[in-house]
């Protein structure tokens, strides 16, 4: 489920000079060579570290939702979408599972619109405290980041968590990769939905928006062309 966040923008520095007579007098040598602009770095590109063979668990959630406000701790996890990416970008396997609700196990005629998850698909499914520790089983023991669209499934994982009494895995969140930062720092562009990220990139959306597995497919496709062309972010 894909969620607004703040926008960001890339400015030009171009440096000062002095002028010739004022350098001359400075005694600063002439600089006959052309100067180019200096490109000031995007506020998410904090650095870059260099990696062993690293997977990409490129994630995106389902979770309950209503046409009216709610608290956001009535929300809960219904689809648990993922792609892993092995070291060279390739996709070597892919999870979609469904989640029981238990605080509002009845699913609203809105989020079945937005979704396509019907009440069928959520009443035949394990409920969060099963399918959490099978995604994590599903992950494995080997080096791994977690990527998504934005950082709401990061925080939807912990309150779910939470809520069953499950301990955190504090990885998700110190090697979680923000995509749509990312993509924003990489194109120069403002921070967008993952719709908007693909027609960028010429791509098409593929299956059905607001599905779990779906936009965690489309998701890995964005990170796919992401990643051939620039570094994995260092961890927090």
């Amino acid at each position: 489920m894909l969620v607004g966040e703040t926008e960001v923008s890339l400015d030009d520095e171009v440096g000062t000079f002095l002028p010739h007579r004022q350098r001359r007098r400075c005694g600063v040598a002439r600089d006959r060579r052309r100067r180019r602009p200096e490109r000031r770095p995007a506020p998410e590109a904090v650095g870059v570290e260099e990696v062993g063979p690293v997977q990409l668990i490129v994630v995106d959630l389902e979770a309950t939702c209503w046409a009216e406000p709610r608290p956001r701790d009535r929300m809960e996890i219904i689809e648990i979408g993922a792609v892993r990416l092995d070291a060279a970008l390739d996709v070597v396997d892919e999870l979609g599972v469904f989640v029981r609700p238990v605080v509002e196990p009845a699913l609203s005629a809105f989020c079945t619109e937005l979704t396509s998850i019907t009440q069928a698909d959520v009443d035949a499914a394990d409920p969060f405290s099963l399918v959490f520790p099978t995604f994590i089983d599903w992950i494995g023991d080997a080096d791994h980041r977690l990527c998504s669209w934005g950082f709401y499934d990061v925080g939807q994982l912990r309150l779910d968590c939470e809520r069953h009494g499950i301990t955190f895995p504090a990885d998700l969140e110190s090697g979680h990769i923000n995509i749509k930062a990312e993509f924003a720092a990489w194109k120069g562009v403002r921070r967008c939905g993952m719709a908007k990220a693909l027609d960028l990139l010429g791509m098409p959306l593929v299956g059905t928006h607001h599905r779990g597995i779906d936009d965690a497919r489309n998701i890995a496709k964005i990170t796919q062309r992401l990643f051939a062309d620039r570094p994995l972010p260092v961890t927090r």
